[in-house]
């Protein structure tokens, strides 16, 4: 097996370009040990020693579903169930209630952005379930959540629903694990169809266009715009206002905030939490 050697300046300038090309993820000055335990694998399959290396032959062999696996061990991150639990309070009491009356007739859709293994939407889905069932008739038209992430390997993880005993305990309270899952024959636990159903999972990079995902009337986007640069956060945040319609909200992560951006949305206070409304 190859030992890949240490990062060499050049190489690892070349790499980031690359990087932020191909998902947008801006890496640090420092971050040549997190590309070396993220890649190591993938280089040695490959008997790679350099970085540079890895970044030429993605260049010279587009198709060989290499660069596809390296944006995949780049942005492949851990998610829990309900993570930072305000925003899916703020979801239940405030934003449920007024949709709920405001929509009429229209079917309510929610957009989860960088889903990830699934935990998101299928909170978010969970969430939905409990308020239907404290009021009966709402949402008459249904509901969809269009779930997206760059990475093929979660995605089929996340479309999977099934999920091992120590992935649930991060987040799953023990009445929504009885509520809302099932064990299956091998010791996973898989979610329930109901919950599983009103998901839509999507591959998509934020970098390219949302047109074909429709108009929502929230939009999930968290914890992973800490990853850009500050122009193309701003890209991102202004495409997503164009996927909200009117009066739409917008979950951030909790270390994550819109500023500069007025003529689009006003920041609501939620007292824990804070959301924003799209003008």
């Amino acid at each position: 097996m190859s030992t890949v050697r240490t990062i060499g300046t050049q190489d690892y300038d070349a790499f980031r370009k690359f990087l932020q090309d191909a998902c947008g993820i801006l890496l640090g000055d420092n971050k040549q040990y997190l590309v070396t335990s993220r890649l190591n694998k993938i280089m040695a399959q490959h008997g790679m020693t350099t970085l540079g290396e890895l970044t030429k032959a993605i260049t010279s062999h587009p198709r060989s579903g290499l660069k596809e696996a390296v944006v995949d061990a780049m942005t492949t991150n851990e998610t829990l169930w309900f993570r930072d639990i305000h925003p899916f309070n703020i979801l239940q009491n405030q934003l449920l209630p007024e949709l709920s009356k405001s929509l009429g007739g229209q079917q309510l859709k929610i957009w989860s952005a960088a889903c990830s293994t699934g935990q998101e939407p299928y909170s978010i889905s969970m969430v939905l379930d409990e308020f239907k069932q404290k009021n009966p008739g709402a949402f008459r038209t249904g509901e969809r959540i269009v779930a997206t992430d760059i990475s093929s390997t979660v995605l089929n993880a996340a479309k999977s629903g099934e999920y091992e005993m120590l992935a649930l305990g991060r987040g799953l309270s023990q009445d929504r694990l009885t509520k809302f899952f099932q064990q299956t024959g091998d010791g996973r636990w898989a979610v329930k169809a109901p919950i599983k159903q009103r998901v839509d999972f999507k591959p998509m990079n934020l970098l390219h266009s949302y047109s074909m995902l429709g108009k929502f009337d929230i939009v999930f986007c968290r914890n992973v715009l800490i990853y850009f640069s500050a122009d193309l956060k701003k890209d991102i945040l202004t495409r997503i206002h164009g996927t909200l319609k009117p009066g739409g909200y917008l979950f951030l992560g909790a270390s994550e905030a819109l500023s500069n951006m007025p003529d689009l949305y006003e920041m609501v206070q939620c007292r824990p939490g804070i959301i924003y409304r799209a003008k």
